[in-house]
């Protein structure tokens, strides 16, 4: 896979793992199809209304329309909970593209593998809407929307990490651990 495109959705800074998937919803098991599934249905269900009219997952759906999140400063801030990123990718989001991120959260994004945690120079998530069509070169590394092309950050040595699937396939395909 070399583009990943669609509408996008899109948030502003300071965005918790509490908005991202609520503490209620963490008794669910993520290696459980089933509940996986479930697990994808509550993404962003944290983000209140107000701000965010427009639901990630609409309700009644189990996954989103939204390949990529477009957001602010410090995404994926609070807790620790690798729940947050799978919940995303779980609800079909590939890419998320934010000023920052928490580090906690970055690094849980590539140790599972799920998801790209671009990150970007440019305040995006005042220039693209909701809903608008982009698409993201994963061989350029950038993010075109409405003819304009932006730059993203290198993602670099964990790039590799994250297209094996995460932490430990990348260890068994680098004979770092045995395989199963």
């Amino acid at each position: 896979m070399s583009t990943i495109s669609g509408p996008a959705y899109v948030v502003g800074d300071n965005i918790d793992t509490d908005q991202i998937i609520p503490a209620q919803y963490l008794m669910l098991v993520p290696t459980v199809p089933g509940e996986l599934r479930k697990l994808g249905s509550y993404a962003l269900s944290g983000l209140p209304d107000a701000l965010y009219p427009k639901r990630f997952v609409a309700p009644g759906e189990e996954t989103a329309a939204y390949p990529i999140i477009v957001a602010g400063r410090n995404f994926g801030c609070g807790s620790s909970r690798e729940h947050a990123p799978i919940a995303l990718a779980a609800a079909g989001c590939r890419i998320v593209i934010a000023e920052t991120y928490a580090r906690i959260f970055f690094r849980n994004s590539v140790s599972t593998g799920v998801l790209f945690p671009y990150e970007c120079a440019e305040r995006l998530c005042e220039q693209i809407r909701t809903g608008d069509l982009v698409e993201v070169d994963l061989q350029s590394e950038t993010l075109s929307v409405g003819g304009v092309r932006h730059r993203l950050k290198p993602l670099g040595d964990v790039r590799p990490v994250i297209e094996a699937g995460g932490l430990f396939q990348y260890a068994r395909k680098a004979g770092m651990v045995s395989p199963r």
